[in-house]
C-alpha cells in the first residue's frame, strides 16, 4: 500500500509557483524547490515526477487563477465595458504594487515564460497560447459591447484592440520588473484608456 503524503499538494503548487516566478525555470534548481517546498527529492519527484512537470502544474495553476480573475472583471454585467477595461487595469496596478520587492515587480509568470521558454518549448508554448487566447476573447468582447453601447469611442477592430490592450499589461508587466514605479505603470495604463475612447 502506497505512503499517504505528508504535505498538502496545493500548498506545494503554490510555492514551487512563486518559486518559479521569482526566479524563472531555468534559474530554479530541484535544490531550490526541495527547499522551498521543504521536501526531500524524492518526496518532489514522487508527487511531481520531475522540475519540468512541476513547473507545468505551477503555470497552469498560475494561469487558471489569474485569467479566471480577469475574466470575472471583464465578464461583468453589472459594469459597462469601460469600467471593466478600466478595473483590470486597476488589478494590474495593484498586483504588481503588491508583489513589488526593492522596488522591482514579480512581473507576470506568464510573460516571464514567454519571454523564457515560448520560443524553444512548443508544449509550453500552446499553454500559453491557449490561456492568452481566453484572455484576448473575453477583452474582445467587452470591447466590442462598449462599442456598440457607445462608451468605447475607439471603432478599430474589438480583436485588434484586445491584442493591443493585452500587450499594454504584458508592457506594464515587464515595466514593474524593470523598476518602473507605480506612477509610471499608472500612466502607461491611462494612456491605454484615452486610446480607447
Amino acid at each position: 500500500m502506497a505512503r499517504p503524503r505528508s504535505f498538502d499538494e496545493d500548498q506545494a503548487l503554490d510555492t514551487a509557483m512563486r518559486t518559479f516566478w521569482a526566479n524563472g525555470y531555468e534559474s530554479t534548481s530541484t535544490r531550490d524547490l526541495c527547499e522551498a517546498l521543504g521536501l526531500d527529492r524524492s518526496s518532489v519527484y514522487n508527487a511531481f515526477t520531475n522540475k519540468r512537470e512541476l513547473f507545468k502544474r505551477a503555470l497552469t495553476r498560475y494561469m487558471d487563477a489569474t485569467t479566471a480573475d480577469q475574466l470575472r472583471i471583464l465578464d461583468d454585467p453589472e459594469l459597462p465595458a469601460i469600467d471593466r477595461v478600466r478595473a483590470l487595469f486597476a488589478k494590474i496596478l495593484r498586483t504588481e504594487a503588491e508583489n513589488r520587492r526593492d522596488g522591482h515587480g514579480l512581473g507576470c509568470l506568464t510573460v516571464n515564460t514567454t519571454m523564457e521558454l515560448a520560443a524553444r518549448d512548443p508544449e509550453i508554448s500552446l499553454m500559453l497560447a491557449r490561456d492568452a487566447e481566453r484572455r484576448l476573447v473575453s477583452l474582445g468582447t467587452a470591447i466590442r459591447s462598449g462599442q456598440r453601447d457607445g462608451d468605447i469611442g475607439s471603432t478599430r477592430d474589438p480583436a485588434e484592440l484586445a491584442r493591443f490592450l493585452n500587450a499594454v499589461i504584458a508592457g506594464i508587466r515587464v515595466a514593474a520588473q524593470g523598476g518602473a514605479d507605480d506612477a509610471a505603470i499608472a500612466a502607461i495604463a491611462a494612456t491605454a484608456m484615452d486610446a480607447l475612447a
